[in-house]
């Protein structure tokens, strides 16, 4: 039926094709993806390597936060000074110096500083991709956009058996990480065949809503992906007037906010210190614990394939509930558990609980004020910069004081928290319909 939203979403799916600029975009994924599913769980094994305590290894995770808000403000003028292309190229030889400087490093002063450089470039390649690739497909901006992410966590579920493996042969966790370095190679290869110009922004243009980012010469919907890529290449937002604004002060928007945090706090302190929770409950061996991570990224790239189809039937508010819901429950799985195939499971179970969370929290925050799409998704960078940071080293510190077991009793805290803000938030938003 025309009109209908749920029509015109199959529709963008379906209408969506993949060519080699697509790809060349979705590399930068894979190397977020890798980078970040391989490094958070070493940082146990760093740890043990530098003989340093649980909250100073935690600490990379504030470095990887400072890198993040580093490149918030670098990555779109960069784009804008030198074109797309060239700040993808700036991000990759940051990436590359990080990762070396990473596995070469003697000290804990050392490592943090590896990682808030590779950070900054690893922020940066998202940053600049992200939005070349949503205006690269237009309408189908939202399908490109998602099966990016689930590319990205699909690629990372082979880190933790990557670091595995190499534990287990006696490598150490570096090698694993050091693949980060070919990855961006390999990318960047893809990308200096792709021509400049479209959606690969050139040097010094100007990006504005009535601009001929599209083919067809129409603006971009309000609240969209596309609408916030050009927010990103130029963020001058004509339509963001002071009513959108104020739309971001009032409760829904902050309580998908408090869910957005939330998420990114589960996700960072589980992905940086379950391993270490495997090893002291399981009695496993470094390798195994560090590859049981697979089972969380396994879990949050299912659930991204398989969410879009299921939020055009159920309302978003309610799937991100259900989100929460089930990481509680495959926390108490892992939290029990007393072997490796047990915390696996939890670990999945957990994941599949993650991959809502975040996705489906932005797009809720977004949508409180179409109109102020760029101030809300600064707004979220922002603060989930600030639970990147703060949240593995508290963990950490915690788990100093009264041990990894019973410092994981956190997870759920903050579970239930999300899951309130978004129930509040999902209610309120109905309610004027109603």
């Amino acid at each position: 039926m025309p009109g209908d939203p749920q029509v015109d979403a199959v529709q963008k799916h379906a209408g969506f094709h993949r060519d080699p600029l697509t790809f060349a975009f979705y590399g930068n994924f894979v190397i977020w993806g890798w980078l970040l599913y391989s490094f958070n769980p070493s940082v146990t094994l760093l740890a043990d390597d530098f003989d340093i305590s649980l909250a100073q290894a935690g600490l990379h995770g504030t470095a990887m936060a400072g890198g993040g808000i580093v490149a918030a403000f670098l990555s779109p003028r960069l784009v804008r000074r030198w074109g797309r292309r060239t700040a993808l190229f700036i991000s990759y030889a940051a990436i590359t110096v990080g990762i070396l400087a990473l596995i070469t490093a003697k000290d804990l002063p050392s490592s943090l500083t590896a990682v808030l450089v590779l950070a900054i470039g690893g922020n940066i390649a998202i940053s600049a991709a992200q939005p070349g690739l949503a205006l690269h497909h237009g309408p189908a901006a939202s399908a490109a956009v998602t099966e990016a992410n689930g590319v990205g966590s699909s690629i990372g579920l082979v880190g933790p058996l990557a670091v595995g493996v190499c534990v287990a042969i006696g490598w150490g966790w570096r090698p694993a990480v050091a693949v980060t370095v070919l990855i961006a190679a390999i990318t960047a290869v893809m990308l200096a065949r792709m021509p400049v110009g479209g959606a690969m922004t050139p040097p010094a243009r100007r990006a504005h809503a009535g601009d001929t980012l599209r083919a067809d010469g129409e603006q971009p919907l309000l609240g969209s992906v596309e609408a916030l890529a050009v927010a990103v290449v130029d963020p001058t937002d004509p339509h963001d007037d002071a009513a959108d604004r104020r739309a971001l002060n009032r409760l829904p928007a902050w309580c998908f906010l408090v869910s957005v945090v939330a998420a990114i706090a589960l996700e960072m302190t589980t992905t940086y210190w379950s391993t270490d929770l495997v090893r002291e409950q399981t009695g496993a061996g470094a390798g195994i614990a560090a590859a049981t991570t697979a089972g969380l990224v396994a879990g949050m790239s299912v659930i991204r394939f398989v969410m879009g189809p299921i939020s055009l039937r159920i309302q978003p508010a309610l799937i991100l509930v259900a989100g929460f819901v089930v990481s509680i429950g495959g926390w108490a799985i892992l939290w029990t558990a007393t072997t490796p195939a047990v915390a696996i499971l939890g670990l999945f179970v957990t994941g599949l609980g993650f991959g809502v969370q975040y996705p489906l929290s932005i797009s809720l925050l977004i949508a409180t004020a179409p109109g102020a799409g760029d101030a809300a998704q600064s707004r979220a960078t922002l603060a989930g910069g600030v639970a990147v940071g703060v949240a593995p080293f508290a963990l950490g510190a915690l788990a100093d004081a009264v041990g990894i077991h019973a410092a994981f009793a956190v997870v759920p805290a903050a579970a239930v928290l999300g899951c309130a803000a978004a129930a509040l938030g999902g209610r309120l938003v109905r309610a004027p319909r109603s």
